[in-house]
């Protein structure tokens, strides 16, 4: 415990924050909050406070950073509409696990209760899209919310934490002892492994011919990257990532065999689906990867290494599981496993590649596809970006097209597939990391949902690249409305948008637009390899979809390949329901 000293709530708030290694912070400033912000002027010299042009934007940096760096996130907002701006990006973290702490002004607590001036029950919005939250009640107690918020932000399945702050209460001053430990034990959110299970896991790796690794987000939250590189390297057994893993496996080693899932390759959906053993490792069996439940991995025994008891068999049942920190249970069970070599598993995924490779055909007097521009991207890049992305069918590219080998390169929304998180979340990331280069690979409908944040990037010179994948459509809606609605595109075509060049004129920063393959070439060389900020407008071909495309409910093993695929299963299907019925396949 520190000395007591006559302290300001505020100020107990700020040297928490120093104390917990917070050297930056992001959020908008309101009545409610400003005893906090003044602490932390004053305190600047230590913490700097980024002021963004709306609380979605503060939230959305916050996680970038967190995304990046593996530390907690700090956004710093006011009541009422200051606190209820951020709950997408409170909803976006819990859904990706990402350690944040939000900071809220609340009105005084003589006022809670009232329906006073910029009032909400922010507590009770957030309670089901934060890890835990709280509302100050007494000066007291708030050093220790303070402690423990960051404890359970990073501990276990990290997540967000909301600490809510009435006025008074920051204003107030008290002798309070600053806290040193988190009241809460460890054990509340790593469980103790379960040696015995891990022992099983090791038998059934055994006797398997054709395991699979399915690693996930988990994996680089628990810094468990370089165990479970280890472990699949013993082991010689394949390794697919999931959206959210990519990077915690690197894409160029030879056992990598791409991404899972409903827009994952057909080699490793067809691996998903053969195998005789599935390891899942800090993944969570959500129906992006599963498809249909009951023709999941139908020929697989099932193993779940996790640190949080509620994923386990949530959704799929599994024959062993071990619970506890990845980066210790790997370490136990590679001692526990030899070297096997598995042939005949391997042709086979080589075939299913060969027969059905991701690959597309750039025609250089044809519109630009935007896998070209990905594909430019990452080539120019050398593949050593933090490489951010919004939502939809660019985002479903990025992940095909551009290869990690790192983790924490990769900050995407993945359960809640939030439009305009990207963008913020580079600048997040690019605070974190001054010297990188940071991409955002963007929708024109996502860009500028929260485009606001231009002028932040300008005020920090910050060198974040925004690629506009631009095909004046909501996207990936299009490509179900093509397949399934007859091509009626209501609410998804943007007719009327911003000149992505001239807007980055007017925010003082470099702007570039590429309508043929031999531009974006030449433009995206320029512009990624130039210091500073800049939008290139890339135009591309709006009839481009997104394959391979695992139908919303349908199997992984009925994965669609291409567009004249998809057009025969369509047909199938009508000739099987009859005419009449066709608009009841739903994908």
């Amino acid at each position: 415990m520190a000395k007591t000293k006559l302290k300001t709530g505020a100020q107990m708030v700020v040297d928490v924050l120093i104390d917990e290694g917070v050297t930056m912070a992001w959020g908008v400033t309101g009545g409610a909050i400003l005893p906090v912000y003044d602490a932390l002027f004053l305190n600047r010299d230590k913490i700097k406070l980024f002021d963004t042009r709306h609380e979605q934007g503060a939230v959305h940096m916050a996680e970038g950073f967190a995304k990046s760096t593996g530390k907690v996130g700090v956004c710093v907002v006011t009541s009422g509409p200051g606190a209820t701006n951020i709950v997408t990006g409170l909803a976006d973290a819990y859904m990706d696990s990402v350690p944040l702490v939000a900071i809220t002004g609340q009105v005084p607590t003589s006022l809670i209760g009232t329906d006073g001036f910029q009032e909400a029950d922010v507590v009770g919005i957030t309670r089901s899209c934060t890890k835990h939250n709280y509302l100050v009640k007494n000066i007291q107690e708030l050093p220790q919310i303070m402690r423990d918020a960051f404890f359970i932000a990073r501990t276990g399945r990290p997540g967000p934490v909301l600490v809510d702050i009435p006025k008074d209460i920051a204003a107030a001053s008290a002798e309070v002892e600053i806290p040193s430990k988190p009241s809460i034990p460890l054990s509340k959110f790593v469980p103790t492994p379960d040696m015995s299970q891990i022992d099983k896991m090791a038998e059934l790796i055994k006797h398997a011919k054709r395991p699979l690794i399915y690693a996930g987000g988990g994996v680089i939250n628990a810094n468990a990257s370089e165990a479970l590189y280890k472990f699949a390297r013993k082991t010689n057994i394949p390794v697919t990532l999931t959206l959210m893993g990519l990077g915690a496996y690197p894409a160029s080693d030879r056992q990598f065999i791409d991404m899972l899932g409903m827009h994952g390759s057909y080699r490793a959906n067809m691996a998903l689906t053969h195998c005789d053993l599935l390891i899942a490792i800090g993944s969570r069996f959500d129906d992006r990867v599963t498809g249909k439940l009951s023709e999941f991995s139908p020929n697989s025994k099932k193993v779940h290494i996790d640190v949080d008891p509620t994923s386990i068999g949530k959704n799929v049942k599994v024959d062993a599981h071990v619970l506890g920190d990845m980066r210790f249970i790997l370490k136990d069970l590679t001692k526990k496993v030899g070297t096997k070599e598995y042939d005949a598993w391997y042709d086979e995924l080589d075939g299913w590649n060969h027969k059905h490779p991701l690959a597309y055909k750039q025609d250089p007097k044809g519109p630009v596809l935007p896998q070209f521009a990905i594909d430019e991207i990452y080539r120019i890049t050398k593949g050593d970006a933090y490489v951010a992305t919004e939502v939809g069918q660019h985002q479903m590219w990025a992940a095909q097209y551009y290869k990690f080998d790192k983790p924490r390169r990769w900050l995407t929304s993945g359960g809640l597939g939030t439009m305009g998180f990207g963008f913020p979340a580079a600048i997040g990331a690019a605070f974190a990391h001054p010297n990188a280069t940071v991409v955002d690979i963007a929708g024109d409908g996502s860009f500028q949902m929260t485009l606001q944040e231009l002028a932040i990037v300008k005020e920090h010179e910050l060198n974040v690249k925004t690629i506009v994948i631009n095909n004046k459509f909501m996207g990936m809606v299009k490509q179900w409305q093509d397949l399934f609605f007859d091509k009626r595109y209501a609410s998804t075509s943007i007719p009327a948008q911003p000149d992505f060049v001239k807007l980055a004129e007017a925010y003082g920063i470099a702007g570039y637009r590429a309508e043929t393959s031999k531009d974006t070439t030449k433009v995206l060389e320029e512009a990624l390899t130039k210091k500073g900020p800049c939008i290139v407008d890339v135009v591309v071909d709006a009839e481009e979809h997104v394959y391979p495309m695992v139908p919303a409910g349908g199997a992984v093993k009925d994965i669609v390949l291409s567009k004249a695929h998809q057009i025969e299963k369509m047909i199938a299907a009508r000739a099987e329901k009859g005419p009449k019925k066709i608009n009841q396949v739903h994908l």
